[in-house]
């Protein structure tokens, strides 16, 4: 929507209400919402503001110590929250609605403010751009539907929940037109929203389904997704159920991926730079990123899986990748080559649906340069099932373990810069020490009586 399409809307009463938001670390969309007169009069131009403390709280929206970017001495001050109006769209799952998503701006240097998410990617396009290439991307999110709403939810300590199929689902048309009501109505809302959506299907587990929206660059793939992943949660609070993106909801069930796909075309002529000459192979520059990816990928884990509960899906014969390996067409491998041609491109099979998409592409990226510009190579492709393979490399088995790896490592730093690594370092430590310290339902079970 253009901001004269939005004036004229205005003008007629179709709409009454624009959204303006960002992502905190989390990935979880904040912001305001404007009345559309005053949006259209005042805030294309001048912006908003909001408390900087939005970027050092925890779950439960608690200012956290120990950041640098902002903190109870530095008095917790405002950013500049500035419309990227060119995500500027009608929120068709919303009534008399638009949506526009920000860039977060520091008011004293006027620059992208370092730590918020879209920043973070906004760079790493910036140096692919440097070095030639524009990326395309694309991100297939998963997730699991119940009966009840997010409140019966709440009430309920989110046990006993009834999921929306009760039988495995995977390509299941009569399952999948159970949920129709709820997923069509998604599609539908999504489409008129200006996301372009390609299909939706079952899933391996009781209740869970995948809704894909077409590749696009990197950036406007993150915007893609985030708004996806809002948008289907209004939507399920309006329909009275409740959808979740939780990477593992429960221990005897499967888990929720998001599988990053990305390719590089050169900037001057848009060709598919990964495809080698026959087509089907990688091209140098794409076994370099590959190799790039591959090699950093545990540097940059937090960014795929960014919470304690992430790790519970990385089990052997669970779909989800153990170890790290890449084939060309097999799903026990972390990295896939997929496609042909103009349409060739590596998926990276490891991230779940809980990660922040703006950092998950933005680690790809920064992996991916890093492989290319010191031309490293890659193992060759596995032959096999790759969850029988001790020999390779493990993905980190916790997000302490992850932590660790991304402090350390050169190549974030030398991407993302000291302050963000530091900043993020901080952030997925405390929800590290927050699991620590809780008594969970398991240990309950396990030892109230019996111990």
């Amino acid at each position: 929507m253009s901001p004269e399409e939005l004036q004229r809307a205005v003008e007629d009463g179709s709409i009454d209400t624009v959204v303006v938001a960002f992502t905190d670390l989390y990935g979880r969309l904040i912001g305001k919402r404007f009345d559309a007169r005053f949006f259209v009069d005042e805030a294309i131009e001048a912006g908003t503001h909001a408390c900087d403390y939005l970027f050092t709280v925890d779950m439960e929206m608690n200012p956290v110590p120990g950041y640098g970017f902002a903190s109870w001495q530095q008095g917790y001050g405002d950013v500049h929250v500035v419309a990227d109006m060119s995500t500027l769209r009608r929120a068709a799952w919303a009534d008399r609605a638009a949506f526009v998503l920000c860039d977060v701006i520091d008011d004293g240097t006027h620059e992208h403010v370092a730590v918020a998410p879209r920043s973070v990617l906004r760079r790493q396009v910036e140096r692919m751009a440097s070095a030639g290439y524009a990326v395309n991307a694309a991100s297939e999110l998963e997730f699991f539907l119940y009966d009840e709403s997010y409140r019966r939810a709440h009430e309920q300590g989110y046990a006993g929940l009834t999921a929306a199929g009760w039988y495995i689902e995977d390509y299941h048309l009569l399952q999948g037109a159970r949920v129709e009501p709820y997923v069509g109505a998604a599609r539908r809302a999504l489409r008129e929203s200006g996301i372009p959506v390609e299909t939706s299907k079952g899933e391996a587990g009781l209740g869970q389904h995948e809704l894909n929206i077409r590749y696009s660059d990197a950036l406007t793939m993150a915007d893609h997704h985030t708004v996806m992943k809002h948008a289907m949660k209004e939507l399920a609070d309006a329909h009275g159920i409740s959808v979740t993106f939780m990477a593992k909801p429960h221990t005897t069930d499967t888990g929720s991926s998001s599988h990053l796909h990305v390719s590089l075309a050169d900037r001057s002529n848009g060709r598919n730079v990964f495809a080698g000459d026959d087509g089907s192979d990688l091209s140098d520059i794409g076994r370099w990123f590959l190799a790039g990816w591959m090699t950093h990928l545990r540097d940059f884990m937090v960014c795929y899986a960014p919470t304690v509960n992430a790790y519970k899906r990385y089990l052997d014969d669970s779909w989800a990748p153990t170890r790290i390996a890449w084939a060309h067409d097999n799903r026990t491998a972390g990295f896939r080559i997929v496609g042909r041609g103009e349409s060739l491109r590596i998926e990276n099979r490891i991230p779940g649906a809980d990660c922040n998409p703006y950092l998950a592409f933005a680690a790809t990226l920064a992996s991916g340069l890093a492989g290319i510009e010191q031309q490293l190579e890659p193992p060759d492709a596995y032959e096999g099932d790759v969850y029988r393979a001790d020999d390779l490399p493990a993905v980190p088995a916790s997000l302490d373990e992850a932590v660790a790896c991304f402090r350390a490592s050169g190549t974030a730093r030398a991407a993302f810069g000291d302050d963000v690594v530091d900043h993020y370092a901080r952030f997925h430590e405390v929800e590290a020490q927050a699991f620590r310290a809780a008594v969970t339902d398991w240990e309950r079970a396990r030892y109230f009586e019996r111990i």
